[in-house]
């Protein structure tokens, strides 16, 4: 059995950096700390986290201390009702996230329409959604096209700004864009920023690299977090036996499955801690040993 590991597998810049600027904050502030939303999708660094005394929060309002914004960032209203009460916030979002947010915030100054291609239930497409103004539109999908652009002829604005969610699939935005270009009109001038970040890029270039060459697909991450579930939809795509997990354990569920393959990859999501990696390599490292006999 050979196994093939991503190398682009386990935490990007943005999460690592919440995740170890979390537990600076809790080590050196003797109340409790805030966390308002995940930090980052994933089980078993919530429960790392919790452990350590991070204390997880749905509304601002009950904030009674030092508050983390998640890796995702949150809505602008946040940001002005924790000014009020005068709630610290200890700013976690990450670094591409809050570009994309002052981009949005700018071209709305200026009375740019504004679509923003991404998931709408996603919190950082809700949280980036709030500063692009109301001359916007969310497409989830190239079906949404036509109603986003009648949205905008509505307005009568003749200059668009094209933005998107950090882990959005990259294929399907591009088919996106293609669509908007072919059916907008020369009479809109047109701004794109693909701000899908490098890291997303890389990863889903490299598992479908991946998921071509192998007989079965393992992709570890957790079940909230979009960019893994991008991961095992291109893996899906291209290789006719993958699977989701979030741990060894969901792992050994499948073992019946697993050692009839002569060649398996693996890929983790952007919030997956390496821990939860090595178990897996581990694990399959000694189903290799067990076929030898």
């Amino acid at each position: 059995m050979e196994v093939k590991i991503g190398k682009t597998s386990g935490f990007c810049y943005g999460v690592n950096n919440a995740v170890k600027r979390a537990e600076e904050e809790i080590e050196k502030t003797k109340e409790t700390v805030y966390c308002l939303g995940e930090l980052v999708h994933n089980k078993e660094v919530t429960k790392k986290l919790e452990k350590k005394g991070l204390k997880f929060i749905d509304d601002i309002n009950e904030a009674e201390g030092k508050t983390i914004i998640r890796a995702h960032g949150v809505q602008k209203e946040v940001y002005e009702t924790a000014q009020k009460k005068r709630i610290e916030l200890v700013d976690l979002t990450c670094p591409s996230v809050l570009k994309i947010h002052n981009i949005a915030q700018e071209y709305s100054q200026k009375r740019y329409y504004i679509f923003l291609i991404g998931e709408p239930e996603h919190p950082e497409v809700i949280g980036t959604y709030s500063f692009c103004g109301e001359n916007s539109t969310i497409i989830s999908n190239i079906e949404e096209v036509q109603k986003a652009i009648r949205d905008l002829k509505k307005t009568e604005i003749k200059e668009l700004l094209i933005i998107s969610q950090t882990t959005y699939n990259l294929k399907k935005y591009t088919n996106i864009i293609k669509q908007i270009n072919e059916q907008i009109g020369k009479d809109v001038k047109i701004e794109e920023k693909c701000t899908i970040c490098l890291a997303t890029e890389q990863r889903q270039k490299e598992t479908e690299e991946i998921s071509k060459e192998v007989g079965l697909m393992i992709i570890i991450g957790g079940r909230k977090s979009s960019n893994t579930n991008k991961l095992y939809d291109i893996s899906c795509k291209n290789c006719k036996n993958a699977i989701f997990v979030e741990n060894k354990n969901d792992l050994e569920l499948e073992k019946g499955n697993i050692s009839k393959f002569d060649k398996i990859g693996i890929m983790a999501g952007a919030s997956t801690p390496r821990e939860s990696i090595d178990e897996i390599v581990k694990y399959l490292d000694k189903e290799k040993e067990l076929l030898k006999i």
